[in-house]
């Protein structure tokens, strides 16, 4: 074997031995490059120009140059406003008294809660907490089996690492575009670009197949075990709910999440565009949930701004509003006039639900909070990059690459063996580490073989969510692990959580046999 090769391998071994010590992620993967790039270059077996590049790759190049990556801290700042203004509560309080009296109700409400929170923040750790501190004594209290009721609040969780707008796929796209990318330069084909847009797309119907397959189990269990959940009960004293309780505490999130995504797959917005609605939506529906507590005069500017934002999408698919076409008829003027008033409703809304938050003390969290993950993430990139940088002056992506392409099976048994390596390592690495190390190593190889970029991201998506669940390392686990009661054992959040993990390989199984399951509908969006 070649010392580049040997330095490669090593360099891989030191930087997971360097992580699964608990050592900075983004630290750890940038130190480790730079010292075995320093040995390289004492070797003479790596070009020093690879790390003279570096500065300006990370100015001009796919990093600080992404559009696709600006869409990051809109949509953390989105999920963190509502995280943090009790959208969450209501939601499940809301739905529990919708299916009061049905058998499995409160199961399927932390299901469906899941979904839309998912949606519109997904934030696992924040919605499985969220969700246990809520959901988890209410369930025990009316009577459910504690493995349903964690198995069920742990899988619901997870649904925000495969329901669009997700973190987890807009990390997925640009990893897998640049992998295209290569994949493409190397086959000498025709360039390939996978957007945001094409795996929020891909990632639609499978992430509804596994809500459905969630429902279905709680209803199965209930059928066959009704003494494991049983009908919920309203406790004495509960104000029956009221047409605009349910307009605001469930209705306006629908909305949100329909407005994003619906801005997105429609076409009339691009994913960081989308995401900009998404983090001035969430300021409004938390302005608003805020200021109904605390019965703030600015309720109804508040209820404007989202009464102007639905205007300003209608006429936007109405009329043609391009202000340089020369030629307007008087119904597009009239269009143009209106929205102009509706642009200046939805910004002084938008005011007064930043004032709401700032009284509220949850403004300067939620920034600071927004900021640290986001920061994160991008230093994690940076040190990703150079890791990946590094380990391809060596030669890496060629040892990648002949391994994958040496194992039996050709095309499936290279996906078998990447999926079985990204779903042990999910037991230990975070889901950002994965993407930014593992997916630039193995999907071009992946890709050369045959495997459609979507489908592949899909694919990963739904592993990676699998390994949040799997015992005794899933971090969805050890979150509601910290915030259950202590009557809860960590034995029966184990036992409660192996069903739904079943559910999950289903599905990655139903993906890889039905590919269109997730390439039919970003074949339809970008028609």
């Amino acid at each position: 074997m070649e010392l580049e090769a040997i330095l490669a391998i090593m360099m891989f071994i030191a930087a997971l031995c360097g992580l699964l010590a608990g050592y900075p992620v983004a630290l750890t993967l940038g130190g480790v490059a730079l010292i075995f790039a320093l040995l390289g270059i004492a070797f003479g077996v790596f070009p020093d120009s690879f790390l003279k590049a570096f500065p300006s790759r990370i100015e001009g190049g796919a990093i600080m140059q992404s559009q696709t990556l600006i869409a990051v801290p809109l949509f953390v700042l989105m999920g963190v406003i509502l995280e943090r203004s009790r959208v969450a509560e209501d939601l499940l309080n809301i739905a529990s008294r919708l299916l009061a009296g049905v058998r499995g109700g409160l199961g399927f409400a932390v299901i469906l809660v899941g979904t839309l929170l998912a949606a519109s923040t997904g934030i696992v750790g924040a919605t499985v907490i969220t969700m246990t501190l809520i959901a988890l004594p209410t369930m025990l209290r009316q009577g459910y089996d504690v493995r349903l009721a964690t198995g069920t609040i742990a899988a619901s969780g997870t649904l925000g690492q495969i329901i669009p707008p997700s973190i987890v796929l807009i990390l997925l796209a640009d990893a897998i575009s640049n992998a295209a990318s290569q994949a493409s330069l190397r086959s000498g084909s025709g360039s390939a670009v996978v957007s945001v847009g094409d795996l929020f797309a891909g990632a639609l119907i499978p992430g509804l197949i596994l809500v459905f397959f969630y429902l279905a189990w709680v209803a199965l269990v209930a059928f066959f075990r009704p003494a494991a959940c049983p009908p919920a009960k309203l406790e004495d004293g509960t104000a029956p709910l009221t047409f605009t309780d349910i307009a605001l505490g469930l209705g306006a999130p629908i909305a949100l999440i329909v407005a994003v995504l619906g801005s997105i797959l429609g076409g009339i917005a691009p994913p960081t565009e989308a995401a900009a609605i998404g983090a001035g939506g969430a300021i409004l529906l938390a302005g608003l949930r805020l200021a109904r507590d605390a019965a703030s005069r600015l309720t109804p500017v508040i209820l404007a701004g989202l009464a102007s934002l639905i205007v300003i999408l209608v006429l936007r698919n109405v009329l043609d509003l391009r202000v340089g076409d020369i030629q307007h008829s008087g119904a597009a003027a009239t269009g143009m006039a209106l929205t102009a008033l509706a642009c200046l409703a939805f910004f002084a809304s938008l005011c007064a639900g930043l004032l709401v938050l700032r009284k509220a003390g949850q403004l300067t969290p939620a920034v600071k909070s927004a900021t640290h993950i986001t920061s994160m993430v991008f230093l994690i990139l940076i040190g990703a990059s150079l890791f990946s940088l590094v380990f391809r002056g060596f030669d890496g992506d060629d040892l990648i690459a002949d391994i994958l392409h040496s194992v039996p099976g050709g095309k499936w048994g290279a996906l078998a063996a990447t999926m079985l390596v990204m779903f042990f390592l999910g037991f230990f690495l975070d889901f950002i580490e994965i993407v930014f190390v593992v997916v630039p190593l193995v999907a071009p190889p992946l890709i050369m073989l045959g495997c459609d970029p979507v489908w592949l991201a899909i694919l990963m998506a739904v592993n990676l969510q699998t390994s949040f669940l799997t015992p005794p390392f899933g971090f969805a686990l050890f979150y509601l692990r910290g915030a259950a009661p202590p009557e809860v054992s960590t034995l029966q959040i184990w036992r409660g959580a192996i069903p739904f993990i079943g559910l999950q390989l289903l599905l990655i199984a139903l993906i890889a046999a039905v590919p269109s399951l997730a390439t039919w509908l970003p074949s339809i969006a970008a028609k």
